[in-house]
């Protein structure tokens, strides 16, 4: 998919800024976190969720999914790693469900290989759900391999960064700068293969500063989304992807000078490399303005 395409695709759609942990095991939550403000909820199967509650869990998510949500939201289900048991009984699950009540995407968990996402990718369409996948990138071998995995399928949607599973393997900090070149490298091939990325939770929940701080950073670097793991993380993490009254105003004025060919704004020189970055700004105002108008009542 070329930038022009990813463009238009986000901008016909729904924003993708900020992706909402929920476990499975708390249906009462479900609401709550359709509510948050949060563009996609994240109905966990896998980390959240206790061995001996992965059945109960996976029952309570897919009847959740079979109903309308309690607010315009996107709704994501993280499987469990799908060469284990209970991934092959998610997406055995998935592969029964009616059409028109699985989730907006299912996240796959613990990648580390092309194969991986082109086989779950094979059984899913295979039984008429072929549904957008979202590879989560937590492991040195994933990193290892993230260009082939982010051109593994037509319906790899985003790759997501997983700061500490891969923090864990590494013997690193769950800190922005050890794991800085492993998020770069993830950054570029979802940009290779014209696809979304999305950041790792911050899990400090007391820090509001440092939230503010690393989801800036992420913005900066290139991701166009970041999780997170309490609905009190969601107005932050929203704002700082959405574009602000500035930044909308003088990509106008960009994009409109840029007709011109070389042209200057704002004291700066500016080319159509400017103008690409000016018009995906404008794309996700568009998206949060539409975003915004869905929630009212």
């Amino acid at each position: 998919m070329s930038e022009a395409d990813r463009d238009g695709e986000l901008a016909g759609g729904r924003p993708r800024r900020s992706w909402l942990f929920t476990p499975a095991t708390r249906p009462d939550r479900f609401d709550r976190g359709a509510r948050s403000g949060a563009d996609v909820l994240i109905i966990d199967l896998e980390d959240a969720v206790p061995p001996a509650d992965k059945a109960a869990a996976r029952v309570a998510a897919l009847r959740a999914l079979a109903a309308a949500p309690a607010a315009p939201i996107l709704r994501a289900l993280r499987i469990n790693a799908p060469l284990t048991a209970e991934g092959l009984e998610d997406l055995l699950a998935l592969m029964r469900l009616p059409q028109g009540g699985g989730p907006d995407f299912v996240i796959v968990p613990k990648v580390d290989s092309a194969e991986m996402i082109r086989w779950v990718d094979t059984l899913l369409s295979g039984a008429g759900r072929p549904l957008p996948l979202v590879a989560l990138i937590e492991s040195a071998h994933g990193i290892a391999a993230v260009e082939d995995i982010a051109r593994a399928s037509p319906r790899l949607a985003a790759l997501f960064f997983g700061a500490a599973d891969l923090s864990a393997e590494l013997g690193c900090a769950i800190a922005w700068e050890p794991l800085l070149s492993a998020r770069s490298r993830l950054i570029n091939a979802a940009a290779l293969a014209g696809i979304e990325a999305v950041d790792s939770p911050f899990f400090d929940l007391t820090d509001a500063a440092g939230l503010q701080w690393e989801a800036a950073a992420a913005l900066a670097l290139g991701f166009g989304a970041k999780a997170a793991i309490h609905p009190g993380q969601i107005s932050t993490v929203n704002a700082t992807f959405t574009p602000t009254e500035a930044e909308i105003a003088q990509a106008r004025r960009i994009v409109a000078e840029s007709a011109k060919g070389v042209a200057v704004v704002d004291g700066r020189m500016i080319d159509e490399a400017m103008a690409r970055k000016a018009r995906r700004i404008l794309c996700r105002a568009t998206c949060a303005d539409q975003s915004q108008e869905d929630r009212l009542p």
